[in-house]
């Protein structure tokens, strides 16, 4: 027999989630809201519901800030390999940690919880000269190599923690069958650990997509990203065409909005991982 829910915990749930999802989409359909707003209405006090949408504000990005387009090219291609390269490591790394047990293995689990500690300020100044010696300055590689290290002792543990649900004996029976360590991984694991790797897929693009301080430090032209240019139009010695802004914002904000819709199922699943025991 199945107990039906009393009817008021079932709008308790409602009205929370309502609550939750206006915490959450109020300040982007702001965004978009005013993106299509004509520039002088923006800050309207009471603020206008009704108007006109207008691409007014688009054209004016495009006329303005050409250079912002570029830049998405550049957040793009240094989110992706970031991504990418977090993923392929992490997963490596959080296998060994789950099948492997040994002294070393545990002092340097403890060693990446304890860099992950550490404000990545902290880091840059001594990065400074070692990447302006090796001519890594102003490149995609250098974004992509300090992203994926900020973010690869998190993705560990994440993957870690999936592969660990994993039951040994299906890569036992693999290479009883011949399989190789490397064809257990990439055709049994790794497939059975695919909404971990998701999760923490959504972790480092999201992070070197809106990512600023290395940004800001480590590059000037070739390799500036979307938020750089969104922080100098910010403060532009013309004074801030908030439209523009506004527009430029809405655009940054497709790709994650797309991205994380994509994979919300595998995110949800990903990010519940080891929280029930059998």
């Amino acid at each position: 027999m199945i107990l039906k829910r009393p009817a008021w915990q079932s709008a308790v749930r409602l009205g929370l989630l309502g609550l939750v999802l206006t915490w959450s989409l109020f300040p982007i359909g702001l965004v978009v809201m005013a993106s299509v707003k004509p520039a002088v209405t923006i800050f309207e006090v009471p603020p206008r519901l009704t108007f006109h949408p207008t691409l007014a504000n688009y054209v004016e990005l495009y006329r303005r800030w050409p250079e912002f387009f570029g830049t998405l090219r550049n957040s793009l291609l240094i989110t992706l390999g970031a991504t990418g390269l977090t993923v392929i490591v992490s997963s490596a790394a959080g296998y060994v940690y789950s099948r492997f047990r040994s002294r070393a293995l545990t002092a340097s689990a403890f060693f990446m919880v304890g860099i992950r500690m550490f404000p990545p300020i902290v880091i840059t100044l001594p990065l400074f000269p070692a990447a302006n010696m090796l001519g890594l300055m102003d490149t995609h590689l250098l974004l992509i190599l300090l992203y994926a290290t900020f973010f690869v002792s998190l993705c560990t543990w994440v993957m870690r923690a999936f592969i660990d649900q994993i039951p040994r004996e299906m890569e036992e029976a693999a290479s009883v069958d011949g399989a190789s360590l490397t064809q257990t991984l990439v055709r049994v694991t790794l497939p059975l650990a695919a909404p971990g790797m998701i999760a923490s897929a959504v972790f480092v693009f999201v992070f070197s997509w809106n990512e600023f301080l290395f940004a800001f430090i480590f590059t000037t032209t070739r390799a500036k990203t979307a938020p750089l240019i969104l922080s100098e139009m910010l403060g532009a010695v013309t004074g801030v065409d908030w439209g523009a802004v506004f527009a430029a914002a809405t655009i940054q904000l497709v790709p994650i909005l797309i991205f994380v819709l994509l994979v919300q199922r595998h995110l949800i699943i990903g990010l519940t991982a080891g929280s029930i025991k059998e």
